[in-house]
């Protein structure tokens, strides 16, 4: 099996430390907002790496945070309070702000058809191993405090700082990407501890041995993977966007903390979701799409899952309208000819299992493996029931449910509409019902018609 490591900038043979089982972590989301699609995307792609990991017999231990603390809205020390932010939108506690959308979000990963993660770590639940990792991060020589009380990571102490985002000293001392700041002895340098924060008094704070405080926006998550994974783990994961700062400090943190180098054996990123014109999906540019968005607007949650896996997760994915229309189309396809092969099984394809599995394990080139499936159920030479156990075995990497019949939720307004309809026929009001039909045709996404039951309806 061969990944792409961004450590080193090219594939490499994948061979865990442990015999027969991987550990992984995954940034998890931080759950002051729902998450967009663009964010999906990249928690589809981690579970098509954990799937192929599966596929390929190992016992995959994956470890995915929940990042419910105040934290801010930049990579680099500045910025709003995320969960202040959406306190503030929704008058709301924080505390209530980060449940909500911590379920949000893993209803979202359930209608996506994702694996649940072996632990679910909550940053609340772990400040004392945070502040561990801090205290050891102060004994091994690597802070200061600043003027302002805030404990600071002095990234010239550390090695090979930079080494993820392949940063040199010249790139780092210009302080690219980083506010200028009178605390910091050095530009790159960041927050492990706040005392001191321009947002005031916070709901979330905690007692430490540098004053009542919270974390600093990197520290989360290598003191929980550490701590769930031990000092060195085979693979890490996260947004392309996580490399030049987020990652880069999280490396520094977790090695000068244990000392053990490296970290992390392969780290792994996702590339972007882009709107058609270009632009980045962002929640603070509010031009984000939930998923929920897409199902008021008729597709199935695996519709998405679909368009996401006919590209590499390291290529820049452009959405728009028609090409999610046009995946919806291929996965009802394929559907319909796995549903139309009966329900007995055969012998699985040697052939086409051999190819798919070379496609997925080549740095999980999926959209080479979903070709394969339409080759294999194409062949007229395979028998239905060896096309069926194939197409099963498959599945279990795709994660397309293609043997289940698509099931779809229907738009509030649709359900209103329908209880009307239904109405007026009863009371033989045909001009109305007739007015309601054209109300619900007119997108051009519905497609209506009567039923033993009353008016049905479904995506086009």
């Amino acid at each position: 099996m061969k990944l792409f490591n961004t450590l080193t900038r090219q594939k490499e043979e994948f061979t865990p430390d442990k015999p027969d089982q991987v550990e992984l972590y995954c940034c998890g989301p931080t759950v002051y907002n729902y998450a967009h699609i663009g964010n999906l995307r990249t928690y589809v792609f981690e579970d098509l790496l954990r799937r192929v990991l599966e596929f390929n017999g190992y016992v995959v231990n994956h470890v995915m945070n929940i990042t419910d603390v105040g934290h801010l809205t930049s990579d680099a020390d500045e910025g709003e309070d995320k969960m202040k932010k959406g306190a503030e939108r929704e008058k709301k506690t924080v505390w209530e702000i980060a449940e909500y959308y911590a379920q949000a979000f893993l209803e979202d990963m359930d209608r996506l058809n994702m694996l649940k993660p072996t632990k679910k770590p909550k940053a609340t639940d772990h400040i004392d191993t945070m502040i561990e990792q801090v205290q050891k991060l102060e004994n091994n020589g690597y802070t200061y405090v600043g003027e302002n009380g805030n404990v600071y990571y002095d990234t010239s102490k550390f090695e090979d700082y930079g080494k993820m985002a392949q940063l040199d000293k010249q790139e780092l001392q210009a302080g690219a990407r980083i506010k200028v700041d009178k605390n910091k002895k050095n530009p790159a340098d960041f927050v492990l501890w706040f005392v001191s924060s321009k947002h005031g008094d916070q709901e979330m704070q905690w007692d430490s041995p540098w004053g009542r405080g919270f974390p600093g926006w990197h520290i989360e998550c290598s003191a929980m993977s550490s701590k769930y994974l031990g000092d060195q783990f085979d693979i890490h994961c996260g947004g392309i966007d996580h490399i030049p700062v987020h990652h880069t400090n999280e490396i520094a943190q977790a090695e000068g903390a244990s000392g053990v180098k490296p970290w992390v054996k392969i780290w792994m990123h996702g590339n972007f979701l882009v709107l058609k014109e270009g632009a980045k999906m962002a929640k603070s540019e509010e031009n984000f799409l939930s998923l929920t968005r897409l199902v008021q607007e008729g597709y199935d949650p695996l519709d998405y899952r679909y368009f996401c896996l006919q590209s590499h997760y390291r290529k820049e994915l452009a959405f728009d309208w028609d090409g999610l229309d046009a995946a919806r189309t291929g996965l009802r396809r394929l559907k319909e000819k796995v549903l139309a092969l009966g329900d007995s099984e055969g012998k699985l394809s040697d052939k086409y299992m051999t190819s798919f599995t070379e496609a997925v394990s080549d740095d999980l080139n999926v959209a080479q493996a979903l070709g394969i499936t339409w080759e294999l159920m194409d062949d007229g030479e395979v028998s239905d029931e060896d096309k069926l156990v194939t197409i099963r075995k498959m599945d279990t990497v795709l994660g397309l449910k293609l043997d289940e019949q698509t099931k779809f939720e229907l738009p509030p307004q649709i359900v209103q509409w329908i209880l009307e309809r239904n109405e007026a026929r009863a009371q033989k009001d045909w001009k109305k019902a007739d007015e309601i039909r054209l109300k619900m045709e007119v997108s051009g996404k519905w497609m209506v018609k009567d039923g033993p039951g009353g008016t049905e309806v479904r995506p086009k």
